[in-house]
């Protein structure tokens, strides 16, 4: 291809590795984007909480587009038999996991996912915590939302991994209404942090180690500036400057 003085000639191993490597750190920036909004969710809902709307779980409709968080309050009993813990979920510089146990909603068929909170992982991958709860009728509250943030999502919830509690990757609300064998509503409620039966909560903007969303927007600069200096060492390789013998031949 001919660009006034100069030539693009791309060959086809620089090319590959760039039609490669390019959407990878494309979708590296977007997800750090991702994370930052996470985050600033959690510091806005910290912020606002005393603001929020109150409704209940058992007799209200709630929507996973819902955007700005809410109190609620539900009454149930928890599905003891079947709890899920969130896998990579570090708390001060620890590894861990968040502990989200079904409640089935009295007067609906619905059950809805609680987040008991944080817990540390064991010395060993196969050594689960113990967060049993018992099955008897429970009157909580907290507020909803998504649940806690997850990296990539690659590949299904829970790849591998067989048994209760099951161990998952992020929450899908299709694939664990098929694990559980009856629906969910589409939030996670977050326990009150003055409520029994829990762990670790602080669903505050605890970002004191330097983890808020500027953090991650700076991630996510870096990773989209590694995108545009690959692009532009894709060019720079394979643009020759066209020679006076090129011209006459």
């Amino acid at each position: 291809m001919r660009i006034g003085r100069f030539t693009f000639t791309p060959s086809l191993v620089p090319t590959v590795a760039t039609l490669l490597a390019l959407p990878v750190l494309i979708s590296l920036g977007f997800w750090q984007l991702e994370r930052a909004e996470q985050r600033q969710a959690i510091a806005t809902a910290y912020e606002t909480r005393d603001q929020r709307l109150t409704i209940d779980l058992n007799r209200d409709g709630v929507s996973d587009s819902d955007s700005q968080p809410l109190n609620a309050g539900a009454r149930g009993t928890y599905d003891d038999d079947r709890q899920l813990l969130v896998d990579n979920q570090p708390h001060r510089r620890q590894t861990g996991y968040h502990v989200l146990t079904p409640l089935h909603l009295e007067g609906r068929d619905e059950a809805v996912l609680v987040d008991r909170g944080w817990v540390p992982a064991g010395d060993r991958r196969s050594e689960l915590p113990d967060v049993a709860v018992g099955d008897s009728r429970r009157e909580i509250q907290g507020h909803v939302d998504q649940g806690p943030p997850t990296g990539l999502r690659l590949g299904g919830i829970a790849d591998g991994e067989t048994g209760w509690p099951l161990r998952i990757q992020y929450v899908a609300y299709d694939e664990l209404e098929e694990r559980l064998g009856y629906p969910l509503l589409p939030v996670v409620l977050r326990l009150d942090p003055a409520a029994p039966d829990g762990f670790t909560r602080e669903w505050g903007p605890a970002f004191e180690e330097g983890y808020g969303p500027e953090r991650n927007q700076g991630y996510a600069v870096q990773w989209f500036g590694l995108a545009a200096a690959l692009v532009v060492i894709f060019i720079a390789v394979n643009l020759r400057r066209v020679t006076a013998d090129d011209a006459e031949g």
